[in-house]
């Protein structure tokens, strides 16, 4: 019960301090609805701060958070599919102009792609959402560009940004508005150490350090 009592302490001070000076931010927000540029698809990691680390405000990001950060192959079907209508709302209803895929270090399920599952019903789903994971795995273990197991994790992590991004652009909607040039998509890799951005440069297939001037 502490932990909550401490949450509940901290919506008490947000109250009392930063929302006095966003009000009228969302005040504007509430009566005009939210008109965010960006999706942003990142890790369920509770270490993994989405609006900290990238210092926004509200209505600034639509985000989207899962294990592993992963994104299904598109498929057109009654089933649910969280992910697939995140994406789909952010681009039919809100417009948004960029979508950004963020992997981090230190990431659970990458790590857990190399683990044994157990075959019952405590990680049915968990078993099979990881199977979203395998091809970063497999490039990992092919290219065997690591000689501990913590690197292997980490080509491994930046590996799923790759096919993640792949597997986006089996949407038709992100395709077509690719082609269109009225979408960008980009692949981020956020070290939880020390805080810094790297960016996946598809051309090169490799990742940068992310700076102001990256997309100037």
């Amino acid at each position: 019960m502490m932990i909550l009592k401490e949450l509940i302490k901290g919506n008490e001070r947000f109250r009392n301090t930063d929302f006095k000076y966003l009000e009228p931010e969302i005040r504007d927000l509430v009566k005009n609805g939210q008109r965010p540029e960006v999706l942003f698809i990142g890790c369920s990691d509770s270490r993994v701060t989405p609006d900290l680390m990238l210092n926004t405000r509200p209505g600034d990001m639509f985000i989207m958070r899962n294990v592993g950060n992963f994104v299904p192959p598109y498929k057109h079907d009654e089933d649910f599919h969280g992910t697939a209508a995140a994406i789909e709302y952010a681009l039919a209803v809100l417009k948004v102009k960029h979508i950004i895929i963020c992997g981090h270090s230190h990431c659970g399920a990458c790590k857990s792609l190399y683990d044994e599952i157990p075959d019952d019903t405590t990680l049915v789903h968990v078993k099979i959402w990881l199977q979203l994971g395998q091809q970063a795995k497999e490039r990992t273990l092919k290219n065997n560009k690591f000689t501990t197991k913590e690197e292997m994790y980490r080509a491994t992590e930046r590996n799923s940004i790759r096919h993640q991004l792949d597997n986006l652009l089996t949407y038709p909607e992100v395709s077509r508005l690719l082609k269109e040039e009225k979408l960008k998509v980009h692949g981020w890799y956020y070290d939880i150490e020390s805080g810094r951005i790297d960016y996946y440069d598809k051309k090169e297939d490799k990742f940068k350090v992310l700076e102001v001037s990256t997309y100037e």
